[in-house]
């Protein structure tokens, strides 16, 4: 069974990251899998909508720590990179149905999401900077805007973690549902997008898009600073940590 699965349902095409036994950790080839299902989404005509989720009781733990390391260990690209510039240019509308826990760019990419609807069950943590590392997606643009300023603040930089009923009263997550109720609901909401007339869809959707002041380049520089942030030694320790299971000590560094 691939890690991602891609299923196209009538008119909506339905991305699932689906591995489970690692919290949906996401790979190079999982983000790959992901990319290729944006670019279908975009060129095939019978494709109105999309819907992201996750498999099992969680939506995604982000990216792979393991992977995390070795990438630190070179100069290669961000593997995220070429899913941020096809989510965030993706042209016709994505709901975002999120189970479970949602970590960093589990939350972060959901703020280029049309729609989302969340279960109960469903948390949101960013704790980029506990890691060494700094925010990406867009979110320390976008996450002010949503949010405000200070509430973004403290999501951004201490990482608290915020529940699905706190981010619908903080308008980033259109609705709350039981999560029994996750699927069925958002496969209704991206059915109703799909029915839509399908130009005046994806000119209302850039149109929205294009009143975010230079996204772009606000995903160009976050992703220059977290490549730098990788091979910091900051972030070595703050994996290291994690990989024996203790606290991280950041007190030698300035």
């Amino acid at each position: 069974m691939s890690d991602v699965i891609v299923e196209q349902a009538g008119p909506v095409l339905e991305i699932t990251f689906n591995r489970p036994e690692k919290k949906n950790a996401l790979t190079r080839a999982m983000y790959q899998t992901v990319v290729d299902a944006f670019q279908r989404i975009n060129k095939d005509g019978s494709i109105r909508a999309g819907l992201l989720t996750g498999a099992g009781d969680i939506f995604t733990a982000g990216n792979d720590i393991q992977d995390f390391q070795d990438r630190a260990k070179t100069n290669e690209a961000i593997h995220a990179s070429p899913f941020l510039d096809a989510l965030s240019t993706l042209a016709k509308p994505l709901v975002g149905a999120v189970n479970g826990a949602a970590i960093g760019v589990g939350t972060t990419m959901l703020a280029h999401c049309d729609i989302v609807i969340a279960a109960r069950s469903a948390r949101f943590i960013m704790p980029f900077t506990s890691l060494g590392l700094v925010p990406e997606a867009g979110s320390s643009l976008l996450f002010p805007r949503l949010v405000g300023h200070q509430r973004a603040s403290a999501l951004l930089l201490l990482g608290e973690p915020l529940d699905a009923q706190t981010a619908h009263e903080w308008g980033f997550v259109n609705q709350v549902v039981e999560d029994r109720e996750l699927l069925p609901h958002a496969r209704a909401v991206a059915a109703r997008l799909a029915a839509l007339p399908p130009e005046a869809v994806r000119q209302t959707k850039a149109l929205i898009r294009d009143g975010k002041p230079d996204l772009p380049g606000r995903i160009a520089e976050e992703l220059t600073l977290f490549r730098q942030r990788l091979r910091s030694p900051e972030a070595a320790e703050a994996f290291q940590a994690f990989v024996e299971k203790r606290k991280p000590d950041f007190s030698r560094f300035e």
